[in-house]
């Protein structure tokens, strides 16, 4: 009975939504029962390789549903066409309120910049990549294959999702002019040259024209797919999928305001304009108010979101929610829009750690904004790049932190890089800012070393 109501609710709301201006894809609506979305909500995605991680995902989600302190109601996959999961058992309001908000999410996919170089076709993409990785275990053995997963995953964040955009000619190699004119000699001035900025007595950086990379390379991942000496066929196909699933997840770490926020707001006033009976407004207003109840610990983007759209749509117009939609990240879009009475009104603060006790230690809103900001960029992970790929003419890897006040997790630090000298086989070293002072980190294959420049 509940399904034969629900699909005349989906063309009602489809209609709705057009009539508003939506542009999404077509969509494909599954019931799915609570062990499934949870295990789609683990592995992000309904067709994924299989890792110990995603089942340690599974098993938090499931806890958390069991003692009911959180409930995923829907999941939605950035795909053409678009397949949205509802959870088996939602009434018909909720599972309507979840159509409503799954289409602004669809609409959003389709028409935001930074998803414009996502795949859509990842289901099929991530099902014959399990697939292979799945064979490379019964070929070589889950003992070699799953540590090296382990380690392509340890730093799956560091890839370039700004890859499409061209990037600036490199710089022409340094010339000597004697006289003001070139002759066959000219590079005999230079063997006096120091060999570039040292990390340390007797080590240091080629010289920017001789560097490889000739620029810092920030998609690390692909850096050691595409150089690292030692690695089997297998293992650069692993880094590739590694690569590409973080790349097609990117966006939405980017935009986890925006996105919640957009689809928030759509699933109000699509709700609004079906006319719901008064027993389902009732019951949708409560389920609404949850969504957007705030948090004493973590910034809900629900609320966050659907109040600075509220606040564009009150002072530019809803034709500027659209350019919105289409042109911006959280990082634009916080930086942009928010304001002191949206601050004041989420009641949105800055707390910190101080001796046991966790306080409220700054409630300025630009100070806010400010603190918001530094975790918003780079999606909230430190910005690394590969500063040299032959470090020391020894094939050794140099890592560089773009430090911008913000310190690196030591002990994350130590365990990751092991990671990273398990990828490329050599030597790895990474530069960072600890105190005020430089220091570079140091992984030869036995354990973590550190030393100050």
């Amino acid at each position: 009975m509940e399904m034969q109501r629900l699909e005349p609710a989906i063309a009602q709301i489809m209609d709705a939504a057009l009539r508003l201006g939506l542009d999404f894809f077509p969509m494909r609506f599954e019931i799915c029962p609570a062990d499934v979305i949870y295990t789609f909500g683990a592995y992000g995605m309904p067709t994924r390789f299989a890792h110990w991680s995603f089942g340690k995902a599974f098993h938090r989600i499931k806890m958390e549903y069991d003692y009911n302190l959180s409930r995923i109601y829907e999941m939605v996959i950035n795909t053409d066409p678009c397949y949205a999961f509802l959870l088996e058992g939602n009434t018909l309001v909720q599972n309507k309120l979840v159509i409503a908000h799954v289409l602004g999410h669809s609409d959003f996919f389709k028409n935001n910049a930074y998803f414009a170089f996502t795949r859509r076709d990842m289901l099929e993409t991530m099902a014959a990549a399990a697939a292979r990785i799945a064979s490379y275990e019964a070929r070589y053995g889950r003992e070699r294959v799953e540590p090296f997963l382990d380690a392509a995953l340890a730093i799956q964040e560091h890839v370039n999702p700004r890859r499409m955009v061209r990037e600036p000619p490199p710089p022409e190699p340094e010339k000597v002019c004697l006289r003001g004119r070139e002759t066959p000699y000219d590079d005999l001035w230079n063997l006096d040259r120091p060999r570039g900025g040292s990390a340390s007595e007797g080590e240091g950086l080629a010289p920017a024209f001789n560097r490889f990379p000739v620029q810092p390379e920030k998609d690390i991942l692909g850096f050691i797919m595409q150089h690292a000496r030692d690695l089997a066929e297998w293992q650069r196909d692993i880094l590739g999928v590694v690569r590409d699933e973080s790349l097609y997840f990117w966006p939405q770490l980017e935009t986890k305001i925006l996105n919640e926020g957009w689809a928030t707001y759509w699933h109000l006033r699509i709700m609004r304009e079906i006319d719901l009976p008064e027993g389902e407004a009732l019951e949708f207003a409560r389920m609404h108010a949850g969504l957007i109840q705030g948090s004493r610990f973590h910034i809900n983007p629900y609320p966050l979101g659907l109040r600075l759209l509220e606040h564009i749509e009150r002072r530019y117009g809803r034709e500027a929610l659209f350019e919105v939609r289409a042109t911006e990240n959280d990082v634009s879009l916080i930086r942009n829009h928010l304001t002191k009475e949206i601050v004041d009104d989420l009641d949105l603060y800055v707390y910190r750690k101080v001796g046991r006790e966790w306080r409220v230690v700054e409630k300025t809103w630009e100070t806010v904004r400010e603190t918001l900001l530094e975790h918003l960029a780079n999606g909230g992970h430190p910005y690394i790049v590969v500063e040299d790929g032959d470090f020391n003419h020894r094939g050794e890897l140099y890592l560089r932190h773009s430090y911008e006040g913000v310190e690196l997790d030591v002990p994350y630090l130590e365990k990751t890089l092991p990671h990273a000298h398990r990828l490329w086989c050599r030597p790895v070293h990474l530069e960072t800012v600890l105190d005020g002072k430089r220091v570079v980190f140091s992984y030869h294959g036995e354990r973590v070393g550190k030393r100050f420049l």
